[in-house]
């Protein structure tokens, strides 16, 4: 934790440096919606060269050929069957494209990148500075990627509804310099809350087997006109002949269980399993949350049940439908009849 946090107003610090409300879901989740600083894991690659966008461009889901210096997108790289294997925050400062990621996912990324390279003129570099991200409108100073999501970029598409989705307005800032004292701080339990009940989906809820369009990803970070990229098959076949075989949902826990789930553990529907959650948190408003990706013929009424923890703890779930099941199929052809079928007369 950088001095600036550890020196913010109010914090009271604990034996470990780390101010006390840090861990308080309440606390934190009331304090990010009021402008509080989040110090981020993150990492950070930064691009150099004339080709850095054309390159990234060719080989990304996102079309970024002609990002315009100061515009925030970002983009995934797909595995040749279209499923995710990294997502990246890029926004260009005119001189160099900056690439944040999560934290520990920078390594890997970039031994791809590398090999990906080529002749084009591209340098790749780590970047030793803090993330910080930010809601409110004092903002830190350095370089800032600003969440598109929930909006439906250029050339996006969005499967589900954004208008009963939770408050997001979220920013990420690279601090290239001295950072700031922040007017007040919040821990990443407050950031994770809002993050769920925004339907925002992130590399965390992404497993092996996860294409783009399971978790609405196409909104903000796929771009279905442009050019060939690994994957696009699969991006293109299931959008517009297919389904994506699951679906995002944000699920509203019953909390007299006191037990919150992990990632991982299992959602039930007539004790058949439908699903995994992936994200969990208290939320200051909504209380416990969770994000979980479920099959696409789970039911969308009825009670759901997530097996929490260790001891499967049964906490009841309330599902609300991020990406419906009648996902894809954008231009499904009609169905030839058999061969032999009697077609009706029609009046």
């Amino acid at each position: 934790m950088t001095s600036a946090f550890v020196d913010a107003p109010g914090a009271v610090l604990g034996d470990d440096g780390v101010p006390l409300h840090l861990g308080n879901p309440i606390a934190e989740g009331r304090a990010l919606d009021a402008g509080a600083w989040v110090l981020l894991p993150r990492d950070v690659l930064r691009l150099t060269g004339a080709d850095r966008l054309t390159w990234l461009d060719s080989i990304t889901t996102q079309s970024i050929a002609q990002l315009a210096p100061g515009v925030s997108t970002e983009t995934l790289v797909l595995s040749p069957e279209g499923r995710v294997e990294h997502a990246m925050r890029l926004v260009d400062d005119g001189a160099s494209l900056w690439v944040v990621v999560d934290a520990g996912r920078a390594d890997a990324l970039e031994a791809w990148l590398t090999r990906m390279r080529f002749w084009a003129k591209v340098e790749i570099a780590r970047v030793d500075a803090p993330v910080v991200g930010w809601t409110g409108d004092v903002a830190p100073a350095g370089v800032t990627w600003d969440d598109p999501w929930p909006t439906v970029a250029e050339g996006g598409v969005r499967y589900g509804s954004a208008e009963d989705l939770g408050p997001w307005g979220w920013h990420e800032t690279v601090a290239t310099g001295d950072l700031a004292e922040p007017p007040a701080i919040a821990g990443t339990l407050a950031l994770d809350a809002r993050r769920i009940a925004a339907g925002r989906p992130t590399i965390v809820d992404v497993d092996d087997r996860t294409i783009p369009h399971e978790l609405d990803w196409l909104a903000t970070a796929v771009h279905l006109a442009k050019g060939c990229y690994r994957g696009q098959e699969t991006v293109a076949k299931v959008h517009n002949l297919g389904a994506p075989p699951r679906r995002l949902a944000l699920l509203h826990l019953d909390g007299s269980e006191s037990t919150l789930p992990v990632a991982g553990d299992a959602v039930m529907a007539d004790d058949q399993e439908v699903g995994r959650v992936t994200a969990a948190a208290h939320h200051h408003d909504l209380g416990p949350v969770a994000l979980a990706v479920l099959k696409r013929s789970a039911p969308v009424e009825g009670a759901l049940v997530v097996l929490a923890g260790e001891d499967d703890v049964a906490v009841a779930a309330a599902q609300q439908v991020l990406v419906p099941p009648t996902a894809g199929h954008a231009h499904r052809p009609p169905r030839l009849p058999r061969v032999g079928a009697v077609r009706r007369p029609t009046a």
